[in-house]
């Protein structure tokens, strides 16, 4: 219930930019994928202890062990020569570090990997470590499939993967834990890093003699201008408005954003005016922003076949330059509009804050605390540690004293700490490398107040800064930098209380396990038909059979968790 709404299993939010991931072949037999070979045999299989178990949390086994798990990845990935998901800067870490060599019984495509993650689970047939959500997590548990980690939690957990842990309070290990046992590992991220924004290119607003986005009409008004009045100046009627995706959320071509400007807050459950907490995806402010997006596909405004491509897909109206206004997060300027100022460097997004249809202040998410995934390890497994171990290298690398964020977080410009499969990331941190590194641009701090990570995209900044090119390092400066940029935006959210919290910070309840999957889905496909023309009142059929088919018991077990709690 803390994923974003109808989320597509694909970029998340992140340390410097949304997850997006690459394509890699399915293999049936569960062997590694195509190209990638199998552990030499000098390596221990972990169904085989070693001979001498390193106690520390970053301790290496000798002999090294061997460990199974499982990957979705996305075709937005990049990889240097000769890499690839089962063989990376952090595959090599592990086993040159850890003494752990990962290998990966299946990977698959982010569009096969809800199915696929699903089918394995449902099979028992899990490997001993892998990522999953939180409904996947219980269900797991249920069977009887998954380990009690509390106590490999409390050894081997290093002293900076606890405090990275509980920056944002103890929720989010409560929320790994069923009947008081810590059941999975969570992969925390910052909760500020969801809110939504406008991104807008703004040489074509100028050149169209457009104004900056006050209200929700002037954002209809630049979808309008964006479609009709060839901004591209090519002569030729192949621009689009607004473009969005058959996700409808996943950080980038996100509605989360259009929503919020009528008032509406779907993914997170909201107080009513009687102070029960209701679902946001079923409210009646929906049905106007519905509407009007009905208006702009029946206009044009809105690519035709948007119902049928994915993010990835989708991506390529921004990157092909004949796009100019998305809803999305933080980090889209590091992909994937920064291949539309790689492909023409006089494209100039810039981000905006979300704007209201009235005088009423949009609002925008802001996740009670941000766990989309857990680590789960196999009952039977014999060394659960070695997950958290790795989680343990993740933060050393990125925070540590000897941190390398531009060996493993981003490597000549390739986003290379999208490789790990076990994360864990600082409560505030994107935020405060913004602060740290405008002070500097400002004259405020001195260069030697910044640590390893923070100086990487200082310098990034600076660089682009001096030279004007470099799409990458463009990114950084629009997301991190002391003008115009997305954290400056989130600072004013934060200032002018434009966040609206998750009101439910529970664990997924016995009914939402059962059945959210296909009241996903039913949402999902009421909202797509509604857009391409259905009747509005599709929309109080949904709801209709949405509290039938299990919302209504849903709505009872969250509300009970609240009741509990406050």
């Amino acid at each position: 219930m803390r994923k974003s709404w109808l989320n597509a299993a694909v970029i998340i939010v992140f340390m410097l930019v949304l997850t997006a991931c690459t394509s890699a072949k399915e293999n049936e037999q569960g062997s590694p994928p195509s190209g990638v070979s199998s552990p030499d045999s000098t390596a221990k299989s972990s169904a085989d202890p070693p001979d001498q178990t390193a106690d520390d949390p970053l301790g290496k086994y000798d002999p090294p062990i061997e460990i199974t798990s499982v990957r979705v990845v996305s075709s937005a990935y990049k990889y240097a020569d000769g890499d690839d998901i089962s063989n990376n800067v952090w595959t090599r870490a592990y086993e040159n570090e850890l003494g752990i060599k990962l290998k990966y019984n299946w990977v698959v495509n982010s569009d096969q990997g809800a199915q696929k993650t699903n089918l394995t689970i449902s099979s028992g047939d899990i490997p001993q470590f892998m990522t999953v959500n939180a409904t996947q997590m219980e269900q797991l548990a249920e069977a009887g499939l998954i380990m009690d980690l509390t106590d490999a939690y409390e050894k081997y957990a290093s002293p900076l993967t606890k405090k990275i842990m509980t920056q944002d309070g103890t929720r989010a290990l409560e929320s790994a834990k069923i009947d008081g046992k810590l059941m999975g590992i969570p992969a925390a991220t910052s909760s500020i890093d969801n809110a939504q924004m406008l991104w807008i290119r703004t040489d074509w607003l100028e050149k169209l003699n457009l104004p900056v986005p006050q209200t929700m009409d002037d954002v209809l008004k630049i979808a309008e201008a964006f479609t009709l009045q060839d901004p591209d100046g090519n002569n030729q009627d192949d621009t689009i408005g607004l473009v969005i995706h058959k996700d409808l959320t996943a950080g980038v071509a996100d509605l989360e954003g259009f929503f919020n400007g009528y008032h509406a807050y779907p993914s997170i459950w909201i107080k009513d005016e009687s102070g029960q907490l209701v679902y946001g995806n079923i409210q009646p402010e929906m049905k106007p922003a519905l509407l009007k997006l009905q208006e702009l596909y029946k206009a044009g405004y809105i690519d035709k076949e948007f119902g049928v491509k994915d993010v990835v897909k989708a991506s390529e109206w921004m990157a092909s330059g004949k796009a100019g206004l998305i809803f999305g997060t933080m980090s889209n300027s590091l992909w994937p509009l920064n291949e539309s100022k790689s492909n023409d460097p006089n494209a100039d997004w810039n981000p905006y804050p979300i704007v209201s249809i009235d005088e009423k202040p949009a609002l925008t998410k802001q996740l009670g605390f941000a766990v989309n995934n857990y680590l789960v390890v196999k009952k039977g497994t014999p060394h659960p540690e070695a997950g958290i171990k790795m989680v343990n290298l993740y933060v050393e690398k990125g925070w540590g004293e000897k941190a390398e964020p531009g060996v493993y977080f981003v490597n000549n410009g390739i986003e290379t700490f999208k490789y790990a499969p076990f994360t864990l990331w600082p409560y505030r941190k994107n935020m405060d490398q913004h602060i740290n590194i405008a002070k500097v641009l400002q004259g405020q701090a001195e260069v030697s107040s910044l640590n390893a990570e923070d100086l990487d995209i200082y310098e990034r900044i600076k660089t682009y800064r001096e030279t004007g090119n470099d799409a990458s390092n463009w990114g950084y400066d629009r997301v991190f930098g002391d003008k115009g940029s997305a954290y400056e935006i989130i600072s004013n959210y934060i200032a002018n209380n434009q966040l609206i919290r998750n009101e439910f910070a529970g664990n997924s309840t016995k009914t939402w396990i059962e059945k959210s999957e296909s009241l996903k889905t039913l949402e999902q496909e009421a909202i797509t038909r509604i857009i391409m023309g259905a009747s509005i009142d599709e929309f109080d059929t949904f709801v209709d059979n949405w509290m039938k088919l299990g919302g209504s018991e849903i709505t009872k077990e969250v509300n009970e968790w609240y009741s509990n709690e406050n």
